[in-house]
This record gives structure tokens, sequence and C-alpha cells, in this order.
């Protein structure tokens, strides 16, 4: 009897192209993409690591799996509320509509009243104006990378920013506030030490060659001691005595003051205290979708507004949808999990505990995203060995912890109630492969 290759029986592309469900994938996926998948189950049965039989399960399997992008989401267990590497601030389901709504044809920039062409962003402009009162007017971008180089830009290319030595600060993934203003034509005026910025600092510096006076928060660090810096008020009267632009780049997002978060600056006291124009995130504390968010006196947000960058920045109307309604809507998650319920939260970590035969343990969550630097959210999480941190990782969902001291902790602080069950689920699958891996070793 002749042998037959197995690789004849490997199922051709076009019978498995042919196949309902693969036609019907057709609607999310592109051709390239089911065909690439279609060519990886034949080439694995083709190496003999996949049957010729289960090549067309296999595919059905794969294309069942696949998805448009491959961003995976992920349950958050750190205890950090702001993770810049998860995303930052997670929509609440508000926005998350919105974002729906706006992803097809919408009035982003007509007014339907009449057919004319309308200010872009209206909603989401009067949603800011009514949550902080503060501001006469606001323009939003598209980060808050991209407020502060129009700022710069609009008031200062070819000219001097005046900032103090001790807010210049770098941000995530080594981008620094110096380069970022440089890039602009501005030239930095540093002034006072990094430790020490007086009045007179700033006094000393000002000239006709001065664009603005640019005041940073330090949100990502803090330096104690023998320290002292310029209050906003004080160097307000400063510079409006001199006609020059203040400027002042809070970070984190806060509209107004947070009992829970005292000394954390926010947009409605920057602007009382005489900022001109503040600058904030609208996916840091704020909860929002990423965006950079200029707040302040109305001729100067109209100067930034006209000038050509702000086109270059200008956020699409998807952010501008999920920032409406974030600011109009109720808590988003950020808030929610920062003012979380500390009982609720221990008897959440205590019921998974005991059905997962668990420890708990003290753990203090963080803000995260430079806000808050160093304040502590007490909490608890479970304790699990650290070898289970990689199967969290990439497991189904994929379960974020934290490592630390030896262990694998999950805290639930940023975890919706209605997700409990699937972190149980994911650690239980998570013990299972640690304990045959274990077995497979010792055998």
């Amino acid at each position: 009897m002749d042998h037959v290759d197995p690789r004849r029986l490997i199922p051709r592309t076009n019978d498995l192209l042919a196949l309902a469900p693969v036609r019907e994938a057709g609607s999310r996926l592109n051709e390239r993409v089911i065909r690439e998948l279609v060519r990886d189950v034949q080439e694995q049965a083709r190496r003999g690591e996949l049957p010729p039989r289960e090549v067309e399960p296999a595919l059905l399997e794969a294309i069942a799996a696949r998805t448009a992008t491959t961003l995976r989401p992920v349950l958050n267990a750190t205890g950090v509320i702001v993770h810049t590497n998860l995303g930052r601030a997670p929509l609440s389901e508000g926005a998350v509509q919105a974002v729906v709504a706006a992803s097809g044809y919408v009035d982003v920039e007509m007014d339907l009243s009449d057919g004319s062409r309308s200010r872009r962003g209206a909603g989401a402009r009067a949603a800011l104006l009514a949550a902080c009162p503060a501001a006469e007017d606001a323009l939003v971008v598209n980060n808050g990378a991209a407020a502060l180089v129009l700022a710069t830009t609009a008031l200062a290319a070819g000219r001097e920013v005046v900032v103090s030595r001790g807010e210049l600060v770098e941000i995530g993934a080594g981008f620094r506030l110096t380069d970022l203003m440089e890039s602009t034509g501005a030239r930095l005026r540093e002034v006072g030490t990094t430790n020490r910025t007086h009045l007179h600092d700033y006094a000393g510096a000002l000239g006709p060659d001065t664009g603005c006076v640019l005041k940073v928060h330090p949100s990502n660090f803090r330096v104690d001691g023998f320290t002292s810096a310029v209050p906003l008020d004080e160097l307000s009267r400063l510079t409006n005595a001199n006609g020059v632009p203040l400027v002042a780049d809070l970070g984190s997002g806060l509209l107004a003051p947070d009992p829970f978060l005292p000394d954390e600056p926010d947009v409605a006291s920057a602007l009382a205290s005489g900022a001109d124009v503040v600058i904030a995130s609208g996916d840091k504390l704020l909860g929002g979708p990423q965006a950079g968010l200029l707040l302040g006196r109305k001729d100067v947000i109209t100067r930034l507004a006209r000038h050509p960058l702000a086109r270059a920045v200008r956020a699409d109307k998807l952010a501008l949808a999920a920032l409406e309604a974030t600011v109009a809507g109720g808590p988003p998650p950020v808030v929610q999990a920062l003012h979380t319920d500390v009982g609720q939260l221990r008897r959440r970590t205590d019921r998974l505990a005991q059905e997962l035969g668990v420890p708990v343990v003290p753990h203090d969550g963080r803000v995260g995203g430079g806000g808050a630097p160093g304040v502590p959210l007490p909490g608890w999480a479970l304790q699990l060995p650290e070898g289970l941190a990689r199967a969290l990782r990439t497991g189904d969902p994929a379960v974020l912890p934290r490592v630390h001291d030896g262990s694998c902790l999950i805290d639930l602080r940023c975890v919706p109630e209605r997700d409990d069950a699937r972190i149980a689920g994911a650690v239980r699958r998570a013990l299972a492969s640690l304990e045959v891996a274990d077995a497979g070793r010792a055998g």
C-alpha cells in the first residue's frame, strides 16, 4: 500500500476560505488578515505540529479569537488608578456611549439649525466652562504636551519663556518639558535654583523679550527640605504689572479642589489665583479621554485657538464626545476608584480570599499618572506566589497584578465589582498552571 504524504491532506486555501464562518468573518476582518490566519494553520500542519484533520477547527478557533485590533482589555489589579501603560483613565459608560454615537457622522463642526459651520467641539467647551466657571474660555487639543507646545508657540516663539529651574521636569518616556518648549523656537530663561526660587528672580528676568512666564506643577516628584517657590497669586501680580501672560501647567487635570488630595492643584484655584491660561490633561484625574485642556482668559485662549498650530493639534470628534460626556456625566471610574468605600473594598477582598484560600495583606494604592506623588491610598490585596504574575498577565482575561517583595498582589481598587468573578477564575487558572509546571519540574 502506497504511503500518502500527510501534507497532501492539508485542506486547500480556497476550501478553507469558503467555510461559512470564515466568509462571515469578512465583515470584521479584511481579506489579508484572514488569509494570514489560513496560512498560519496550514504552515503548522506542514511542519507536523497540527494533524491535517485539525486544520479546519484550528482555523475556525483562530478566526473567532482574532479581533480587528491587537490591543487587549486588561483588568488593572495593581492599585494604580491612572496607569499610563494601560492607557491611563478608563472611560465611563456614558463616555463609551458618546464615543459610539460619535463614530458616525455627527455635528462636530456644524450648526444643524441653519446648516452653517460652527465652532468645533462646542459641546465639550460648554461642558468645561459649566464645570469650571472661573474660566472665560476653553480650548481642547489632543494631549497635555500639545497644549504646552501650543501655548509656548503662540505666546513666545522666538522670545523667552521664564521658568523656575526647580520646575524643569521630565515626563513619561524620557520627554522633557525643556525639549518640548525649545522645539517651538522659544528660548528658556531659567530663574532661581533647583530647590529655591523667589519673586525677585522672576522680576529680574522680565523684559521686552519675555513671551510668557510658565509655572509648572512638578506632579511626578517632590522636593522636601530647604525649599521655596512663588505662589501663583504673587506671581500673577508681577506678570500683570508687566503685561506678560502667566501660564500654569498643572498636569493632572482636577477642575476643582478634591478633599482626598488636598495638595493637588486644580484649575479653578489656579485661575482664581491669577493664571491667564491653565493647562491640564483630560485622561488623568479628570477621568476622560486623552486630551489637553487649556482654560483661562478669553483673549488669550482666542489667541491660541487662532494660531496655525492649533489646527495640527486639535482633538478629534471621538475625544471631544468622550470629554463632554465625562465632564457632564456622573463620576467616572477614576473618581470612583479614588473615592472608593474602603470598607466595601475590604469585604470584596476578603470574599475572594476565602474563595481562593489565599491570604490578604495591607496594600497602598496610588493615583499614578504623575498625580499626587507619594500620597498612599490605603487598601488591601490578595497575596499570591510571585510565579503567577506572568500567567495572569497572559491569561484570558488578562490581569495585571503588582509584583512586590516576592509576592504577586491583586488589588481590587481599580477592578469593577462585576469583574470579581473573572479575577477569581483567572487566579484559579493561574494556580492550576503553576501546579502543572511544578509537577513537570519535579518529574
